[in-house]
C-alpha cells in the first residue's frame, strides 16, 4: 500500500473515525458483531451451479460427454446441496433473529435448509420441463429466432425465467431472503424485474424484456408472451402492516395464451385479463376483460413540421415487432 503524507494521513484517520461514527449513529444498513448473513456472491454461484444443472453444456466451459456426465452431475448436485443449504440456513437464522418466528416457523434451520434443498434438487426435472416450454415459445413467437440453441444463448427471457421458477420454488416454502436475492440478481442481468411470489404457467416469452415487472401477486397461465416495457402491477403501494407469506392478491391476473405489448401497465388483483386477449401498447387497464379482448388506446393526432396534419381513421392494429 502507498505510504500517505501527513495531511493524506490524517485525513483518513478523520474519515475512518467519520464512518465508524456513523455506523454507531445509522443503525439498519450495517450488521456489525452479528451472525454472518446470506452471501450475494455465493448466491450467485449457486445460480451459475443451477445454470450447469438446467441447461448441461450450454453455459460451462467443459466439454460433456456420456462418459463423464454422471460425474459432473452428481459434483454440480453435491455442490449445490453444499452452498445453497449453507445460505438457506443463515437466512432461516437471519429470520428468527429479527423476531418474525410466526413467519418463518422453523425449529432447527439447517435440518429446515436441508429439506427444502433436497426437495429443490429432486424438483429440478419438473422445473426443466416447464424451462423447455418458456424456450419452445420463444422460438414460436418470435420470427428473428431461429433455434434452441439462439434462445438459450442470446434471448434474456430464458435466464430470468430460470432464476425466477428456481426463485418462486424456494419462496413457496417459505425460504427467506435467498428468492429475493436471486431474483433481483437477474433483474439486474436481463432488466427484467419478477418478484418470487408470482405464479407463471410453462410456455411464457418476453420478448427483448428490458423494463418488464411483474408483481408478487401476479398470476399468469399458459403461453402468455409479453413485451419490453409491461407492468404487471398493483393500483395501491400503501403498506398495511408487516409483509405476510399469504398477502392478498394485488396485482393482476392473466389467463392463458395473453398477448401484452409494449409500455402496457396492467394494475390491481381483481384485474383478470380473458384467455387469448390482446393488450396493445401503452394501454393503461384496471379492469377486467373477457377471452378473446382485443384493448387498443386511440392512435395520437400526428402534425408534422412543414404544418400540415394527418389522422387516419381508426382501426385495430395487427401488431408485430
Amino acid at each position: 500500500m502507498k505510504r500517505l503524507n501527513g495531511e493524506a494521513a490524517r485525513r483518513l484517520d478523520t474519515a475512518v473515525d467519520g464512518l465508524l461514527e456513523s455506523y454507531a449513529a445509522v443503525g439498519g444498513i450495517n450488521h456489525i458483531d452479528g451472525c454472518n448473513l446470506p452471501s450475494l456472491a455465493r448466491v450467485v454461484e449457486v445460480l451459475k451451479i443451477l445454470d450447469g444443472l438446467l441447461f448441461p453444456g450450454y453455459y460451462e466451459r467443459e466439454q460433456l460427454g456420456r462418459r463423464n456426465i454422471r460425474y459432473v452431475i452428481g459434483e454440480r448436485c453435491a455442490r449445490l446441496q453444499e452452498y445453497l443449504g449453507e445460505e438457506v440456513t443463515k437466512a432461516f437464522e437471519q429470520s428468527l433473529r429479527e423476531g418474525k418466528g410466526a413467519l418463518v416457523e422453523v425449529d432447527d434451520p439447517a435440518a429446515e435448509a436441508e429439506r427444502v434443498v433436497c426437495e429443490l434438487l429432486e424438483a429440478l426435472p419438473e422445473i426443466r420441463e416447464m424451462l423447455y416450454e418458456d424456450a419452445q415459445a420463444a422460438l414460436a413467437g418470435d420470427p428473428a429466432a431461429r433455434s434452441i440453441v439462439e434462445v438459450l444463448l442470446a434471448y434474456p427471457s430464458i435466464r430470468a425465467l430460470a432464476v425466477h421458477r428456481v426463485a418462486h420454488f424456494l419462496h413457496r416454502r417459505r425460504v427467506p431472503l435467498i428468492p429475493r436475492m436471486m431474483s433481483e440478481y437477474v433483474h439486474g442481468q436481463t432488466g427484467i424485474d419478477i418478484h418470487p411470489g408470482a405464479k407463471i404457467g410453462p410456455g411464457l416469452f418476453i420478448d427483448h424484456g428490458t423494463g418488464v415487472v411483474i408483481g408478487e401477486t401476479a398470476v399468469l397461465g399458459r403461453w402468455c408472451k409479453l413485451y419490453q416495457g409491461v407492468t404487471l402491477g398493483a393500483l395501491s403501494v400503501v403498506k398495511d402492516g408487516e409483509a405476510t407469506w399469504d398477502p392478498p392478491k394485488r396485482h393482476p391476473t392473466l389467463e392463458d395464451r395473453v398477448t401484452v405489448y409494449s409500455g402496457a401497465t396492467i394494475l390491481g388483483g381483481a384485474t383478470v385479463i380473458g384467455e387469448g386477449s390482446v393488450i396493445g401498447g401503452n394501454v393503461w387497464l384496471t379492469r377486467s376483460v373477457p377471452p378473446g379482448t382485443t384493448v387498443q388506446i386511440e392512435p395520437p393526432f400526428l402534425r408534422y413540421r412543414d404544418g400540415r396534419s394527418t389522422q387516419r381513421p381508426w382501426d385495430p392494429a395487427d401488431y408485430q415487432i
